[in-house]
């Protein structure tokens, strides 16, 4: 009997995350085709195309090798964020509710941590341009670059990375424990249990600050304009994920638009009490919740500008601030 019970939590827990990665699949493309496309006034690319025929196209082509130090460890960067983003869609599976130490908030972050840590490593770890050694200054015999520092265009973006993690993220994790304050526990099966007796905690006033800080987060951390100051001004391509090609770039695709769904049902379990689960039909307000924050990310982003330090810092502050509040509100 308890074998049958642990097979069909399993199964279930499997069944959630093909859904759900299905879905996230979609997701892009409605952010360009629908959001995008119809602010610019052009027709856009299929919705198919981003999430699935592009990540399809780039596991077709030629593998290059990048100069690295740990050309190993560069090369598994996108494969680890993306088992960091679905262990973090399994910890907010109810079948994963009986182990305590996956499912809490303190795990939830743990994971959130190592996702950023990996833009930080991918920058670092790449010492080319386009994976062709560039020398510079010019170290040949006789050649004349004296207090010359000598640097790599990727190594701006994982300073740029290093300062985000540093100060940019706060804004999400405070709206994340906001809901403790409501609940009186960090582990995400009180959080829905809350909710479910007395509403969503979306609904309160703590709640509703802390949802505008948690979409803040939400973009920030999703490296999202006008937070796009990881990807510095003269690279080409996409800041950390300058170098990577072919499967590797692929599985960065993937893994961004799985990443937006993975952070609507954060919210969802969080602010709203409904955990995904392909077992009940509320699964469906998970995915309506990803849309939403799809759709709202796609047109402030359209229309904001890229933050520079300057507006940055008093952006991520006042956000801080607020996230402060509703954790202080939240307490009365």
């Amino acid at each position: 009997m308890i074998e049958n019970t642990i097979i069909n939590s399993i199964l279930a827990v499997i069944l959630t995350i093909i859904v759900c990665f299905l879905i996230s699949t979609l997701l892009p493309g409605i952010e360009r085709k629908y959001i995008h496309a119809r602010i610019q006034q052009r027709i856009g690319p299929l919705v198919a195309a981003p999430g699935i025929m592009a990540p399809l196209k780039f596991l077709f082509k030629e593998n290059i090798e990048v100069s690295s130090p740990v050309p190993n460890l560069y090369k598994s960067l996108p494969i680890i964020c993306f088992i960091v983003v679905l262990a973090i869609l399994i910890a907010l599976t109810p079948e994963a509710f009986k182990i305590p130490a996956l499912s809490s908030l303190v795990a939830i972050v743990g994971f959130l941590k190592v996702e950023e840590i990996c833009y930080v490593l991918m920058g670092a770890l790449s010492k080319s341009i386009m994976s062709v050694r560039m020398p510079f200054p010019d170290q040949i015999k006789g050649s004349v670059h004296e207090n010359t520092t000598r640097s790599f265009i990727e190594d701006i973006s994982a300073k740029r990375s290093l300062r985000m993690i540093t100060y940019g993220s706060f804004p999400l994790y405070l709206a994340l424990f906001a809901p403790v304050t409501a609940a009186r526990s960090i582990f995400l099966q009180d959080i829905v249990f809350f909710q479910q007796v007395h509403g969503p905690f979306l609904f309160t006033i703590s709640g509703g600050i802390a949802a505008i800080v948690f979409f803040i987060g939400y973009m920030i951390i999703l490296n999202e304009y006008p937070f796009s100051i990881i990807k510095a001004k003269c690279d080409v391509i996409e800041g950390p994920y300058m170098e990577y090609a072919a499967k590797y770039r692929a599985i960065v695709v993937v893994t961004r638009g799985f990443f937006m769904f993975v952070l609507g049902a954060i919210f969802s379990v969080l602010f709203i009490g409904i955990p995904p689960t392909i077992l009940s039909g509320a699964i469906i307000i998970n995915i309506i919740v990803a849309l939403i924050f799809v759709f709202m990310m796609g047109i402030f982003s359209a229309f904001a500008p890229v933050f520079t330090n300057r507006q940055l810092l008093p952006t991520i502050l006042g956000a801080t601030l607020l996230g402060i509040l509703s954790i202080v509100v939240g307490l009365l």
